[in-house]
């Protein structure tokens, strides 16, 4: 009996200092150089992470998903986060910024430098993030619905999973433009180029907080304070992301 309470306890501290993230999927790239580094000031942890849109990522959490850090590309998911007590107010935490761009593929021989030059004939299919699920694509829709282009565009528009299907999209030249953040034209300056930068009305802010369910929630906020830190600060900073 004795070794067997031994052995329980022993793998009861194994996953001690185990969490799971779901994080943005513009955040891949940067978050996993921060798991990484991460587990490497703190030996015995481990950040397990699920990227994809940050819609998709909250409904995972809605049904039951075990999740104990959230980070999203938006300020609106984050506010369903909190509604439907899934993450507490007081732990929410603002870490980065990102800015909107237009990419189109590199040898793309189109001029645009306007949203309105959309429009033009030549322009024929623009990837967008889903706007019901996708923080890319509901800032998209706002910045066209501004231009008052929204409804004429609908016809051009192929909506996507996430804001890099919208970038494989444009990199592979399955569609004319795309609608993505800076961070994510940059990792592909070989196959895409930035046509211009999409005016907005609200920044572009991630948030991220612990969950209210959260299994390990001491160590959930000790990485959440890690992404603070000027250490993951550095590494958000390599990819291009910005101090709010």
């Amino acid at each position: 009996m004795l070794a067997a309470g031994l052995f329980l306890a022993a793998a009861s501290l194994a996953h001690a200092g185990e969490i799971t993230l779901s994080a943005a999927a513009s955040l891949t790239n940067a978050f996993r150089e921060i798991g990484a580094a991460y587990e490497a000031r703190h030996p015995g942890s481990k950040a397990l992470v699920n990227f994809g849109a940050s819609g998709a990522l909250l409904q995972q959490m809605a049904k039951g998903a075990p999740v104990d850090v959230f980070a999203s590309a938006d300020q609106e998911t984050m506010n369903m986060a909190i509604s439907q007590r899934l993450v507490k107010s007081a732990d929410r935490r603002v870490f980065a910024r990102n800015s909107l761009v237009m990419v189109v593929p590199r040898d793309s021989r189109l001029k645009i430098k306007m949203l309105p030059d959309l429009s033009q004939p030549d322009v024929h299919k623009v990837a967008i993030g889903n706007p019901d699920s996708v923080p890319v694509g509901r800032y998209a829709r706002e910045a066209l619905q501004e231009a008052r282009l929204w409804p004429q565009l609908q016809s051009k528009t192929i909506r996507t999973q996430n804001v890099r299907q919208s970038l494989d999209y444009v990199a592979r030249g399955e569609v004319d433009a795309a609608f993505v953040y800076a961070t994510d034209a940059a990792l592909m300056p070989d196959k895409v180029r930035i046509a211009m930068q999409v005016p907005l009305n609200e920044p572009v802010l991630y948030p991220i907080a612990k969950t209210a369910d959260s299994e390990n929630a001491i160590e959930a906020s000790r990485f959440v304070d890690f992404v603070m830190s000027p250490a993951g600060q550095a590494i958000l900073a390599k990819y291009g992301f910005l101090k709010p």
